[in-house]
């Protein structure tokens, strides 16, 4: 139904612009015809409306009797060459105005004849009353007198046929189109048949913006009863602006007119009584545009009025597709005219480097509130009455990371509700440029442009600024920042923002400060201000774990030199005497357990008794991180009005690239209304593609992680045959082994393995995403996301997986190894474990990452920055203007957040997944979050143009992600604690296997190796060269060579294999049991929010009931009014 409501619009839109082009004869017509069907505005019946009575003072051309009156006619003579602009309207679909359609003409035109005080032509035969026939005896009649002598006053100056219109008509063949340099030239010359259908047109006339009525449904306290049904809803013309229908205003417009009957006062004003922001639309621009006398960080148009919201620049082509690109460009900027934007093009020969264009675009007050009620926007109606959350509990310790409450707070809290044109004196509205915020301006912009259509190509509805981008029609597309970020605006311009987030925010010596979370909201938007808000939370809640995490180092510290385990090991007498089976087959020869007494201790740092107290802790403050966070982003979505905002969203994400590959649509069951539609499929096979090709990937990382082992493992014989055999590096061999030398080279290969599959998954990824069409931007990324994720998952945690779990465990024992393809044997761990070896490739994977990323993000973007100006710079005198500056900058992106998340998350991962190996983590991921807020708001500040305003009330997908690896990492610490940390043997031994009450850990190391006969070696396995013992040891449970069963594992394996598997259950249970408990005791939303909550809610529907109220009661005085002049008109009759 509503569909058609809209067809029926378009058709109403296009006979009117039809009629207008044909000419005067044809409009005539209409208005005849219009007329006969008794629904034309007659000013009479505007008199018996009590009209009149509302007549503004001053100018008598404010008034109700404009040139729009026309000629007091009725039946064919209203439809002569006297008929008015609004007399010439067309009747609706139904051939009438109303019900009852040409039935009700004779009657209305009597009403009318006695409203103006003429003879009745039937009935009684009476005359009417006329204005000196009796003295008045009443004030209500004398009132009423007086009215109808100015009302007849004023209509005796009838317009005729020569009389000139002192404006235009409203018609717009090209949309709100506002006259430009090149019109003014132009202005005078008019066909003929133009200057006819345009009677009375004045050529020095100033041509003026049409008033656009933005009134969807109402019920006007003056509105016909009998106004016809079939209007199309708000629903209808908020969808067809989704849909980017660059006609949209246009029906609005017509709306307008169908659904009031009273007089559009404000498209009759003179000149002296236009408003500030109706005289913007009719300023003419010079044809000679002086750059210099314009400042260079000017935000506005050339009238030094409009401010500019959105800049689109291009580049002249002179490849074969320039005709092509010029003519998408003419047509998407014609259509964005139509909706309402307003464009100014600056020439080439003004820019820098004499070759760019640059479009900037203005949208006026109308396109401001239609978009804004389309996107649900809350705008503020009256200030809050709720204090804000200030806490007083050790203020005068955290007075040094404060921020001035005028950069905190820079804007008071309002009580906010959803934004209606129709109710637009229900919000606070003290100045129509600055009511809307400049990040809600160019989110509006953006969404117009991303919808807005620049014609037919092979057959398809083709749109969207990404589209004109992605195919070079324009270079770049981008809102402008407020002004230079080393010094504040002046006007008129107004605050400079930017210039407060780089004093106050983007400064390295301010790490210590809080962050101005409602600025960076106000000029970035809620998306990007959620951001900061869960990095800075994140890095408050490290701090903890990093206080712990340092302790747990500083006891294995202090504690190093008591160890019996490693004492053992450099003792001469016990690891001097202990040899040692070969490391690799034939090349490696036997080693003294002494030779790794450097490792041990280090190892000692890391694999101590508070490693299991640290990883206990870890899985609890994991779960109180995000509990925390539930409750900080609650309070979030209170104070920055994101409440109901999801529900929004649903109907507000609809990719503009969906809507063009839809064919099919069905019936939302929620709203009942028709949208795009795709069926399964038609997806299917991109799905199976997706999958594939994220499966291809894994697989590839899978095997350079192979390849690096297997680089591991040949070289490893390497620098163990070259150290024994240089006599130069002895010096270095007792801390520098050919263990820790293979780790450090294979860890380092491995993170540039890393760097390298990361760069060309990220374009395969994001390409795949695209080709699966996903309805939503949510849903769109949801999907990069998990595929992101998964793959970076596997790339960067892979080895520390095989480090933690396989590592050592599957290696055999000397005479029967495994070996990995049949060629190269399996590495073993050093005899105090691969706890230190997973330390050594945790510490490089995560410091490499993090050191590289903020390079990256650092110096990337000031080099191309500085290498695009020195290129640019051709011309030094030319003007060096706002938009150009921003023009230099990089650009952010649209999937730049995303990639923020992600290297937070991936960080997220290294500090709690493998957190027992490496205490230190969370030391090194709070000191890296310090750096990163600065450096992240340094490039957004200063180094990156302006991004698009978005908004979103949390994390989204990363939030499940963070559950799962939270639940994830208790079970991975857990087995890192058992089975690669030496804590549990060392129990076991000590509960079960010590033999000496005063030094229960003496004999733990020679107790955890296990014997091996030199003689059992196969010949291909032992080392050249002959040595004079006979047995070796090993690391392992296994019976001597002496034994019955012989190499076989004994008991102690047994006991110390159950008691892994026990500490691990218990662990584990410990854990989801405490953080099962903290989950159900801390609630998700504070009772202070709710309260606060239900407490604005309360107070908002107050407003608005008090409100309508108020406007119920107007109506009903004002049809009192009505009733009786009507009895007061029967009266003078009688």
């Amino acid at each position: 139904m509503e569909e058609d409501q809209a067809n029926w619009l378009r058709a109403q839109l296009a006979r009117r612009r039809g009629s207008e082009e044909e000419g005067s004869e044809t409009g005539e017509a209409a208005a005849a015809g219009y007329q006969e069907s008794g629904t034309g505005a007659d000013p009479g019946e505007w008199d018996q409306r009590g009209l009149l009575t509302m007549e503004p003072t001053g100018q008598e051309s404010r008034g109700a009797a404009g040139p729009e009156r026309g000629r007091e006619k009725t039946g064919s003579e209203e439809g002569g060459e006297g008929t008015s602009p609004q007399e010439a309207a067309e009747p609706g679909p139904s051939g009438s105005g109303g019900p009852g359609g040409g039935e009700m003409a004779a009657p209305e035109v009597e009403r009318r004849r006695e409203g103006r005080g003429e003879a009745r032509e039937s009935g009684s035969g009476k005359e009417a009353e006329k204005p000196g026939g009796r003295p008045p005896r009443t004030f209500r009649e004398r009132y009423w007198e007086g009215s109808r002598a100015r009302y007849r006053e004023r209509t005796e100056r009838k317009w005729t046929p020569g009389t000139k219109w002192k404006y235009r008509l409203e018609r717009k063949p090209q949309g709100l189109r506002k006259p430009s340099a090149v019109d003014n030239g132009e202005r005078d010359v008019l066909p003929e048949e133009t200057k006819e259908t345009l009677v009375g047109w004045v050529p020095d006339q100033e041509p003026r913006q049409p008033t656009i009525r933005f009134t969807l449904c109402p019920r006007s306290r003056r509105q016909s009863q009998w106004s016809s049904p079939c209007r199309p809803s708000g629903s209808v013309i908020n969808e067809l602006a989704k849909m980017g229908d660059p006609d949209v205003l246009e029906m609005v417009q017509e709306k307008g007119r169908r659904t009031s009957r009273e007089p559009d006062y404000a498209s009759h004003i003179n000149d002296e009584s236009l408003s500030s922001r109706e005289t913007s639309f009719l300023i003419t621009e010079e044809s000679e545009f002086k750059r210099d006398e314009q400042s260079k960080d000017s935000i506005f148009f050339r009238d030094g009025i409009r401010q500019i919201d959105f800049v689109l620049s291009y580049v002249d082509d002179i490849k074969k597709e320039a005709e092509l690109k010029a003519e998408r460009r003419k047509l998407f900027e014609q259509n964005l005219r139509k909706t309402g934007l307003e464009l100014e093009t600056e020439d080439k020969r003004n820019s820098e480097d004499g070759r760019t264009y640059f479009v900037k675009i203005h949208a006026p007050w109308e396109v401001l509130v239609t978009y804004a009620e389309v996107l649900g926007v809350k705008m503020p109606i009256k200030e809050t009455e709720i204090p804000r959350d200030e806490k007083m509990s050790l203020s005068y310790l955290a007075g040094p990371v404060k921020l001035p409450r005028n950069v905190k707070h820079p804007r008071p809290e309002y009580f906010t509700a959803q934004f209606s044109r129709n109710r637009q004196e229900l919000f606070l509205i003290e100045d129509e440029s600055s009511f809307f915020p400049s990040s809600m301006r160019n989110r509006i912009v953006y969404y117009i442009l991303s919808r807005c259509p620049f014609g037919i190509e092979d057959g398809k509805k083709r749109f969207g600024i990404e589209r004109l981008l992605t195919s070079h029609t324009y270079s770049s597309a981008y809102p402008l920042h407020d002004g230079q970020y080393w010094k504040p605006s002046e006007p008129p311009n107004p605050v400079n923002e930017r210039y407060i987030l780089r004093q106050n925010w983007a400064r390295f010596s301010y790490f210590y400060k809080e962050q101005p979370l409602d600025l960076i909201r106000n000029y970035f938007g809620e998306k990007f201000g959620i951001y900061f808000v869960f990095l800075g939370f994140y890095t408050e809640m490290l701090t903890f774990a990093a206080v712990v995490g340092l302790a747990c180092f500083i006891y294995g510290l202090l504690s190093m030199s008591d160890t019996s385990s490693s004492t053992e090991i450099c003792d001469p007498l016990i690891g001097g005497q202990i040899i040692m089976c070969p490391l690799c087959d034939f090349v490696c020869d036997y080693w003294r357990l002494n030779t790794t007494c450097l490792a041990s201790q280090v190892s000692h740092l890391f694999d101590n008794e508070s490693t299991v107290f640290f990883a206990i802790f870890m899985g609890i403050w994991v779960t109180l991180f995000l509990e925390f966070w539930k409750q900080r982003q609650a309070r979030l979505e209170y104070e920055w009005d994101l409440v109901d905002f999801e529900e929004e969203q649903q109907q507000l994400q609809l990719r503009p690239e969906f809507e063009a590959m839809c064919t099919h649509r069905k019936m939302n069951p929620v709203t009942k209304e028709m949208e795009p539609y795709m069926p399964l499929c038609s997806r299917l096979p991109w799905y199976f593609l997706s999958g594939a090709t994220v499966t291809l990937w894994m697989s590839l990382v899978i095997a350079c992680m192979v390849a690096v082992i297997v680089y591991r493992l040949s070289v490893f014989a390497t620098f163990a045959s070259f150290m024994e055999s240089e006599a130069s590096l002895k010096q270095v061999k007792s801390f520098l082994t050919p263990q820790i030398t293979t780790s450090l080279t294979g860890s380092c290969l491995n993170f540039i393995v890393i760097l390298i599959l990361n760069f060309f998954y990220e374009k395969i990824s994001a390409w795949i995403t695209k080709m699966e069409i996903p309805r939503t931007y949510q849903e769109y990324e949801s999907s990069l996301t998990l595929k992101m994720f998964l793959f970076q998952f596997v790339n960067f945690y892979s080895s520390c997986f095989y480090v933690a779990f396989f590592k050592g465990k599957f290696v055999g024992y000397p005479g029967k190894y495994t070996y990995l393809f049949n060629v190269w044997r399996s590495e073993e761990c050093d005899p105090g474990g691969c706890l230190i070896e997973l330390t050594t490739q945790l510490t490089i994977i995560m410091t490499g990452k993090q050191i590289f990323g903020n390079i990256k993000e650092a110096i990337y973007p000031l080099i191309l920055n500085w290498w695009r100006r020195r290129k640019a710079r051709t011309n030094s005198e030319k003007l060096y203007s706002r938009w150009e500056q921003d023009h230099d900058l990089e650009t952010f992106g649209s999937l730049g957040l995303f990639y923020e998340y992600l290297e937070t998350v991936i960080q997220f991962g290294f500090v709690t997944l493998f957190v027992a190996s490496f205490p230190l983590a969370p030391l090194l991921a709070l000191l890296n979050n310090i750096i990163e807020i600065r450096v992240d708001a340094w490039k957004l500040t200063t180094q990156y143009r302006r991004p698009v305003a978005a908004k979103a009330h949390s994390i989204g997908v990363w939030q499940d992600i963070l559950y799962g690896m939270a639940v994830l990492s208790v079970a991975t610490n857990a087995f890192i604690v058992a089975f690669t940390s030496d804590i549990i043997p060392r129990l076991v031994y000590y509960y079960a296997y010590s033999t000496d009450a005063t030094e229960p850990m003496k004999g733990y190391i020679n107790n955890s190796l296990s014997t091996f006969l030199i003689a059992d070696f196969p010949n291909h396995t032992v080392p050249s060269e002959k040595r004079d013992f006979t047995t070796c040891r090993y690391r392992d449970y296994r019976f001597p060579p002496d034994h019955d069963q012989k190499y076989f594992h004994n008991m102690q394996y047994w006991h110390v294999l159950a008691a892994k598997m026990t500490f691990i259950i218990v662990m584990e249970h410990i854990v989801f049991l405490v953080k099962f408990l903290l989950a159900w005791m801390i609630p998700d939303v504070p009772k202070d929010v709710l309260e606060k909550i239900k407490r604005e809610k309360l107070i908002t529907i107050k407003i608005l009931h008090d409100f309508e109220l108020n406007k119920l009661k107007e109506n009903l005085r004002t049809s009192s009014a009505e009733f009786s002049k009507r009895v007061m008109i029967q009266e003078n009759q009688v």
